[in-house]
Order: structure tokens, then C-alpha cells, then sequence
């Protein structure tokens, strides 16, 4: 048995989502189903919340948008009118508890944490009763159950919950298990969980990879599967590199760190509840479905070159707090940081010296940390020193901190197209070395470093 994971990124169009559903008819009987909710809806019901908030008459053109964009699609991939129709039921069903929380937001003035977290799970399971009534309408077998039917339990932690795998396991053997009687898909809606107190909390945004990841480890299944619109990981972004080559296989640390640092096939935490079994990700491309592009294992296959990828993000800023004797006084770091927390802000990376704690933050972060150190009183620095317009390059690889020359060779390629390294962190991950450079020199640096590692195609050893 397997879990397959469906993201947003196939989900995007009537076309797209009536191949997967032939797809599921051949081979999806007997595994599961984990997915995302249609393209676009997320957003749809993120941005609902501020037009409820602000105009009460934005509700019902709200709930028109989303039960048309559902039932658009229905029309296409639920051929038979009578099952259409149990779908527009079903749907109505799930809508009239939707719009009853943004009326309730609405009267309240306020998004709290709880109630977005509840609005924006509905995306997934609206689309996990689509796809569960359209295969059933191609005489397919199946069933549709939510998270919170069948405990998948969490820490309890709003916008970012963390699922607890032994509680979660034994909900689901004493739920479940009874259903997988090798026919039936069973969709569930990725993204949420259920916290111990019943309250539904969300695994962060593209939180449905970590879901599918769970309901692996917590199934008893094989191998999960991510269906997506691309290949695999790549050596580099095509946009950048138009030969970049897809990468066959990774380890867990090599995919998680890619992932991090911009490579948008995997959400960084999916591999977090699959290593203690050491179960394998295989990603397939939905338009080659049996051709397996990147698979991920817990020890993966080094490159002989070392370097397997050159991954980027220009979602990036720096907030300097300059103060003497950083390496010399207790506790700054630590009020730094709870200060910046406490506004919500996440701390994508640290780098210290003796006069100056850089901080690596998204960049819509910038000004809420700025603000939350701003309000310490009193000041534990001299001055703070925003830092814009510039890009973080990630060099990712098996056996990268044992190779000499590595680094040396990143300074190199760079130096000789006259692009400037800003700074550098290269020790705390044993397979990933990143470092800034100017958002004008982003594209130079790429393809500089990916051409002075891949010169000569060379394969991958164990």
C-alpha cells in the first residue's frame, strides 16, 4: 500500500484533474489519497477573511465564487447528473458551516489564529469530496474521511502544528484500518490536523506534503508518492539553467534543505515523520506517471562531484543588530530572538560575530523584527541596519563538509564574473553551504557556480 500526495499544482485546471482521476482508476485502488485543495482556493478563503472582516456583504459573494469554482470543475470531471448533484448537496453542506464562521468573524472583528486556521482548512476538503464523488462516478471505489474523524492529532500549535506521530498511529489503526481492503482510494484532505482538545490546526502553508508524510508513517504504507506537474528535484532552476538535469536520487537532509533554501517540489519538514521508518518519497510527474523522477531515501546516493544542486531564493533580508561584545554577553542572542518571535516573525538563519548578530529573515519579515527590537527597552544594541535587494545561493550536496575546495570553489566561479559573496554559513548542515549575494547578480552567480560544478557529467555512487 501507498500514500499519494496530490498537490495544488495539478489541481489547477478541469483538464489536469481529469487525467489524474483516469490515473487514480488504474492505479490508485487500495492506497491513499492525501490532497491539496484546488488551485487558487487557499488564497480565495485567506483573503475572505479580511472582505468578511471589513463588509458583511462580501460573504455571499464569497461563498458564490467558491461553490462555482467547485461545481465548474464538477461539470467537467462527474459525468452523471445524479452524482453531480449528491456532489452540489455535499458541497452546500460544507459551505453552509463555512459561511457560518465568516459571519461569525464578521461579528467578532477579529481573525484570531483559530479561526484561520479552521476557514483555510476547508480548500482540502472540498476537493477531497470532488475527486472522492467524481472517481466513485467512473465506477471507481472509494471513500473520503477528514482528518478529524480519524485523529490525526497535533501539538495543538496554531498555523504551524507539529502532527504526534504514536497518538496519531493508534487512532488510525483503530479507525482505518478496517477500510483498506485493497479496492478502495481513500481520500483524506492534507493540510490539518486536530489538536487534543478537538481544535483544528494547520501544518503552515503548503503544509500538505507534511500531512501526506504522516498518514505514510502512521498507515503502514510502503512509499509516498508526490504527484505534481514536474519531474523531481533539479540541479538547478531551469528558468536559470535550461539544461539543468533532474536528480535520481537524494537523501532525506539533501531534499529538506533544498527544499528550504527555494526548490519548490517538497515542503521542507515532508521528511520529518518518515525517518525513524526510513520510508522513501518517490515524486512522478502526473504527464509521465511511470517514469519516477527524484526518490528520496534516508542515505540517498552521493554525486562523485559531490554538489548535486545550486538552489536560490530572492526571498530574503537581513537585520543587523550591531552591539559590542556580542560573543561576550549573556543572553542577547536569546533576547533577540524572543523579541522577534514574539511578533510571529521566523528566523530563517543566524550569523554572529564579536560586534554583530545578522538575522536571515523572509522579506516581509524585515519591519515587524526591526519593530520588535525597536521596542526593547532597554536597547541590548548600538544600532540596527536593514538589509534589502539581495539573494541567498545554496549550494546542496552528499559529503559536501568532508570535500576540500568546495567553498573555495563557490569564491572562485564568483570572483572570476566579478559577482560579490556577502556572507557565508558553511558547517551547521553537513550537506547544504549558502551564501548572499546582490538580487542583480542572482541569475551571473547561478549559472557561474552550477558551470564550475557540472563541467563534466558525473554520476552517483552509494
Amino acid at each position: 500500500m501507498k500514500v499519494i500526495k496530490i498537490g495544488g499544482g495539478c489541481l489547477k485546471n478541469k483538464e489536469t484533474i481529469a487525467a489524474i482521476l483516469d490515473l487514480l482508476v488504474e492505479r490508485g485502488q487500495g492506497n491513499i489519497v492525501v490532497v491539496s485543495a484546488l488551485g487558487g482556493v487557499t488564497d480565495l478563503l485567506l483573503n475572505g477573511m479580511h472582505r468578511a472582516l471589513a463588509d458583511e456583504e462580501a460573504i455571499g459573494e464569497l461563498m458564490c465564487r467558491l461553490k462555482s469554482r467547485h461545481m465548474l470543475v464538477a461539470g467537467h470531471v462527474i459525468p452523471g447528473e445524479k452524482q453531480r448533484r449528491a456532489f452540489s448537496l455535499e458541497l452546500g453542506k460544507i459551505l453552509g458551516k463555512l459561511e457560518r464562521l465568516y459571519y461569525g468573524l464578521h461579528f467578532t472583528r477579529e481573525i484570531t489564529p483559530r479561526m484561520a486556521d479552521s476557514i483555510s482548512s476547508f480548500g482540502e476538503r472540498m476537493c477531497a469530496h470532488l475527486l472522492r464523488t467524481a472517481l466513485q462516478a467512473r465506477e471507481g471505489k472509494a471513500c473520503c474521511r477528514f482528518p478529524e474523524e480519524i485523529g490525526i492529532l497535533t501539538d495543538g500549535k496554531y498555523a504551524d502544528a507539529t502532527a504526534q506521530l504514536d497518538k496519531s498511529e493508534t487512532a488510525f489503526m483503530k479507525k482505518l484500518r478496517s477500510m483498506q481492503n485493497g479496492q478502495r482510494v481513500l481520500f483524506i484532505p492534507g493540510f490539518y490536523g486536530v489538536s487534543e482538545g478537538g481544535e483544528i490546526t494547520t501544518f503552515g502553508r503548503g503544509g500538505s506534503d507534511y500531512s501526506a508524510a504522516v498518514i505514510t508513517a502512521i498507515s503502514g504504507a510502503e512509499v509516498l508518492e508526490i504527484w505534481k506537474d514536474v519531474d523531481g528535484f533539479l540541479s538547478a532552476d531551469p528558468k536559470f539553467i535550461p539544461g539543468a538535469t533532474v536528480l535520481p536520487e537524494l537523501s532525506y537532509d539533501e531534499a529538506a534543505e533544498l527544499a528550504y533554501f527555494g526548490a519548490k517540489i517538497l515542503h521542507p519538514r515532508t521528511v520529518e515523520p518518515l525517518r525513524d521508518k526510513g520510508l522513501p518519497i518517490e515524486i512522478r510527474n502526473t504527464l509521465h506517471p511511470d517514469v519516477t523522477g527524484s526518490r528520496i531515501t534516508a542515505q540517498g546516493a552521493a554525486r562523485l562531484g559531490v554538489v548535486k544542486s545550486v538552489a536560490h531564493t530572492t526571498d530574503i533580508s537581513i537585520l543587523k543588530v550591531h552591539a559590542s561584545g556580542v560573543g561576550m554577553r549573556r543572553g542577547i542572542l536569546s533576547e533577540v530572538a524572543t523579541a522577534v518571535a514574539g511578533k510571529g516573525v521566523n528566523i530563517k538563519s543566524v550569523v554572529t560575530s564579536q560586534t554583530c548578530i545578522s538575522l536571515l529573515l523572509a522579506r516581509k519579515d524585515l519591519e515587524p523584527a526591526a519593530q520588535a527590537l525597536q521596542d526593547l527597552q532597554p536597547r541590548p544594541y548600538r544600532n540596527l541596519e536593514r538589509i534589502e535587494g539581495i539573494a541567498l545561493v545554496a549550494v546542496v550536496g552528499k559529503g559536501l563538509a568532508e570535500r576540500p575546495g568546495i567553498a573555495a570553489g563557490c569564491f572562485s566561479a564568483a570572483a572570476a564574473c566579478r559577482v560579490n559573496i556577502e556572507m557565508i554559513a558553511f558547517g551547521p548542515s553537513p550537506v547544504a553551504l549558502y551564501f548572499i549575494v546582490q538580487e542583480s547578480d542572482l541569475r551571473t552567480a547561478v549559472n557561474a557556480i552550477h558551470n564550475h560544478f557540472f563541467q563534466a557529467s558525473q554520476g552517483f555512487t552509494r
